[in-house]
């Protein structure tokens, strides 16, 4: 295969790979990142809008403006809302964060009712800007479905992508396939001493010996935000822990819990190069969430020659939802999208135990997917399916009875689909 044909090949297999998620990452180490990047622009089928990061976009209030004058270059509607709110707004975004959001969000959705590919360039000039980092997750996460934003630049940004790829929001591209092993760099050695597992309560083991010996709770939870990541900074650090300190307390409380942490575990397990901390790379340590999140994308894009095997373990590793007992902000974010990962493998699960005709296991199955997320209709659609096949309509009856009675209690509508099919098994 000659070059072109190679470029090509990348290039549909990025569109392919972008179809059910909102935010791609080209990775800084692919050799296609340019030739992707210049293929997706000249495509006229796309409804692509483009900004290089400047040299200045280092803080959310630079890079904002920046971004609306370049957008509205591209389409002459774009920032009519946007250019109307206070100017307080702007003096502070990061604390007017979700207005900022809904309007952006709103913008973007009177382009068109095309598919939208947001292409933010150069996106390493904002290495520094954890504050644009937090914007562009949050948009990916609220943004309608059929908004794109897709990141190029020379460094893998400190974004949780690990819970990201797990929810299905994000996907990493190298060389034109996704990556799906080492996300990070970082060996995940099932054999090392320093165990961390974060999906369930939160156990650390160093040599099969839990460590209970924290000093409070913060120094275990600084570990596993440490984990999350690919790297942190000081100060995104210390907004997700002390938001109410002002930055010196909460350095030196920072410090404490960053003391406590390394005498627990017996090791200086967090490493600093001077702007950025991360685990220390010549610690061997196993991670659960890298494991789930391989297994997980190894089933949805590799060829495993055992499928049921794979999704079953991941189902195995999901011991709990993620750092069960806490419910600080990052944590309910990773744990829904941890959760529903989960439940895409007991939808795999079930649909195997279908086609290979072991009802009754897939009625167990599906039961359990709605026992960890009711809110799955999908799920109560094939449920009651299952139970009309088996003869069982009775039961069926009362499972959407059930249903009803919880959309009732949580305001919620049934859709058509579920009524009609009620209708059907009442007929």
């Amino acid at each position: 295969m000659n070059i072109h044909d190679q470029s090509f090949a990348a290039y549909q297999n990025f569109l392919r790979f972008s179809r059910e998620v909102k935010i791609i990452l080209l990775h800084p180490q692919s050799r296609w990142r340019s030739v992707i990047m210049a293929r997706l622009l000249a495509d006229s089928d796309l409804n692509s809008f483009y900004y290089a990061l400047d040299v200045d976009d280092i803080k959310l209030g630079n890079f904002l403006p920046s971004l609306m004058a370049t957008l509205s270059r591209q389409n002459v509607i774009f920032g009519r809302q946007m250019n109307v709110l206070p100017p307080n707004v702007f003096d502070d975004p990061y604390k007017h964060m979700e207005v900022i959001l809904r309007t952006f969000i709103a913008e973007l959705s009177e382009l068109g009712d095309r598919e939208i590919w947001l292409v933010l360039d150069e996106f390493d000039r904002a290495d520094l800007a954890d504050d644009v980092k937090r914007f562009v997750e949050r948009l990916s996460r609220q943004a309608p479905a059929r908004c794109k934003i897709v990141l190029n630049g020379r460094s893998l940004p400190r974004m949780p992508w690990l819970s990201m790829i797990a929810n299905r929001q994000a996907v990493i591209i190298r060389d034109g396939q996704i990556v799906r092993k080492n996300i990070y760099g970082m060996p995940n050695a099932a054999d090392a001493s320093l165990k961390v597992l974060s999906l369930g309560p939160g156990y650390v083991f160093s040599d099969d010996y839990l460590i209970d010996n924290w000093e409070g709770h913060l120094p275990r939870l600084l570990l596993f935000f440490a984990m999350d990541r690919p790297e942190v900074t000081r100060n995104q650090i210390c907004e997700t822990f002390w938001p109410k300190l002002d930055i010196d307390p909460a350095v030196n409380v920072f410090h404490v819990t960053k003391r406590r942490l390394h005498k627990a575990i017996g090791m200086d397990v967090l490493a600093h190069d001077g702007k950025y901390y991360r685990v220390d790379r010549d610690t061997p340590f196993y991670f659960d969430a890298f494991e789930f999140v391989e297994a997980l994308l190894e089933g949805r894009h590799g060829k495993p020659a055992e499928p049921f095997a794979l999704w079953q373990r991941v189902a195995k590793l999901y011991r709990g939802p993620f750092l069960q007992g806490h419910d600080e902000g990052w944590i309910l974010e990773r744990r829904e999208a941890y959760q529903n990962a989960y439940v895409e493998a007991l939808e795999n699960i079930a649909a195997i135990w279908q086609a290979r005709e072991s009802f009754e296991l897939a009625l167990h199955t599906l039961i359990r997917a709605l026992e960890t997320d009711f809110r799955r209709e999908e799920i109560h659609l094939r449920l009651l399916r299952l139970y009309v096949q088996l003869g069982r309509r009775a039961e069926a009856v009362e499972h959407y009875r059930t249903l009803e009675r919880w959309s009732k209690t949580n305001k919620t509508t049934l859709s058509g689909q579920v009524r009609q099919l009620f209708s059907d098994i009442t007929a």
